[in-house]
């Protein structure tokens, strides 16, 4: 293949995502986005002007040799190109679909600042699902076994991540997981129409063929303590349990029937296979009207997954505006084209039930933005005399959610802040318990899964030092 000079490079323009039709898709739960095909790849792959100080890698959490493994493509090496960025990587075909490349490495992408940036995240996916099609999926040569035995809790991607690189180091690997399936958010939270469960399934027995040892329904705290998993031969641990405490509104009425969490909703949904009721047993309530509250990814799922359930009103709620909303630039122009009807600067005040003690209907008051708060963004002030009522049978809050707080009430030793987050040393992963490390969301508060990835293997890396120090 004729290697491209950089003009012929800065000519191609960036290839949209194949996906369904908004009309088609909002009828199913079948996956947006089709993924690239060859071509499309090898031409996407053609623009990246391989930097000799490449900025994207610097901007990836887990810092992937990105123009090695895009070069690969460019050259129609598929394969080579999946195991390159398992070098750094265990889960490509999730990070390809559900991290916010936007803010990290495209964000950064040189030809980005002039044009659109290569479009690493599409990129990596297609070489995930390349390999894991074609069967040619390859486990790579571990160290010699040291002996030592890490516990890991919870099975999301901070926890998936750190088993990874500590069976690859030589260490032997035990991750307990309290749900009966693994994988976390991403199989309780994340949609099939954003993540297929199969996928997920796959980069599982990936880890499982690489070494690691899963135990599901395993409450750490319940089943056994963090303490006493030390006491039975575990040299050091590390806490990834997540962020899975919802929070509420707490205003009147919000204990209504028809009133979910984002969590009860999208578990019930995504982990329990409500959307295939009732070849599943759980079913799900319906409603003529469902109002999501948040702006994050998390209420982009939620409602969304409501239009899905055939929601003639499908409201997304939100106290800021378009500009302000942490969820990603895709899910929303996905949710947009689906029909999702966004009302900004808006917050509600109380909900309405009937006489049966079912939501009817929300009160809401119109806001509108002051100045900026800690977060940076323009802090929302009510409008005085500004409520109306919005007809709803059913209501999503994803306003956020709290670290899990299981492992800090049954360890004494490790201590939290006052959000409920375990506290780690500065700039380390490592708690306040000697052998016991934490990352992700439990540390973090709700963040993403590439930033958890990247908390996973940075762990990975104490934990390995903590242990040869032992």
């Amino acid at each position: 293949m004729a290697t491209l000079d950089k003009k012929e490079r800065l000519k191609i323009q960036r290839h949209a995502m194949p996906e369904q039709d908004p009309m088609v898709r909002i009828a199913n739960f079948e996956e947006v986005n089709f993924g690239f095909t060859p071509n499309l790849a090898i031409e996407e792959a053609q623009r990246c002007l391989l930097c000799p100080k490449p900025l994207c890698v610097a901007g990836c959490p887990v810092n992937i040799d990105i123009p090695s493994f895009i070069n690969l493509i460019a050259e129609g090496k598929f394969t080579e190109a999946a195991k390159k960025i398992k070098e750094t990587n265990s889960l490509p075909a999730i990070c390809g679909r559900v991290c916010p490349q936007e803010e990290q490495c495209e964000g950064v992408c040189v030809i980005g600042k002039k044009g659109t940036p290569v479009a690493i995240g599409h990129l990596e996916r297609f070489v995930a699902d390349w390999e894991r099609t074609h069967g040619e999926i390859s486990v790579p040569g571990k160290r010699p076994a040291t002996g030592k035995k890490v516990a890991v809790v919870g099975s999301g991607p901070a926890g998936l991540t750190v088993a990874s690189e500590l069976v690859q180091m030589g260490h032997a690997v035990t991750v307990f997981e309290a749900l009966h399936v693994p994988g976390g958010v991403l199989a309780y939270g994340i949609p099939e129409f954003r993540l297929p469960k199969d996928i997920l399934g796959s980069e599982v027995d990936y880890l499982k063929r690489l070494g690691v040892d899963i135990v599901t329904d395993f409450v750490v705290g319940k089943t056994s303590t963090l303490d006493e998993l030390l006491e039975s031969g575990y040299d050091a641990a590390f806490v990834g349990s997540g962020a899975g405490l919802p929070v509420f509104l707490n205003i009147p009425g919000e204990n209504l029937n028809g009133v979910y969490s984002a969590n009860e909703y999208l578990t019930r949904t995504n982990l329990m296979k409500s959307y295939l009721f009732p070849e599943y047993d759980t079913p799900i309530a319906k409603a003529r009207g469902v109002v999501v509250f948040g702006g994050g990814n998390t209420a982009m799922d939620a409602v969304r997954t409501a239009k899905r359930f055939g929601t003639e009103h499908a409201y997304l709620i939100y106290r800021r505006s378009w500009e302000e909303m942490p969820a990603r630039l895709e899910e929303r122009h996905h949710a947009k084209a689906e029909g999702i009807e966004f009302v900004f600067l808006t917050a509600p005040t109380r909900f309405i039930g009937d006489e049966s003690g079912w939501v009817k209907a929300v009160e809401c008051i119109k806001m509108e933005l002051g100045d900026p708060d800690a977060s940076g963004r323009r802090r929302p002030v009510p409008i005085k005399g500004s409520e109306y009522m919005i007809d709803a049978e059913l209501a999503v809050i994803a306003v956020g959610n709290g670290s899990n707080p299981l492992i800090p009430l049954t360890t004494p030793a490790i201590q939290t802040n006052k959000w409920g987050n375990i506290i780690v040393k500065d700039k380390s992963t490592s708690t306040t318990k000697s052998g016991v490390f934490a990352g992700g969301d439990i540390v973090r508060g709700g963040a993403t899964v590439i930033l958890a990835m990247g908390d996973g293997k940075r762990a990975a890396r104490e934990i390995d030092v903590y242990l040869k120090s032992k």
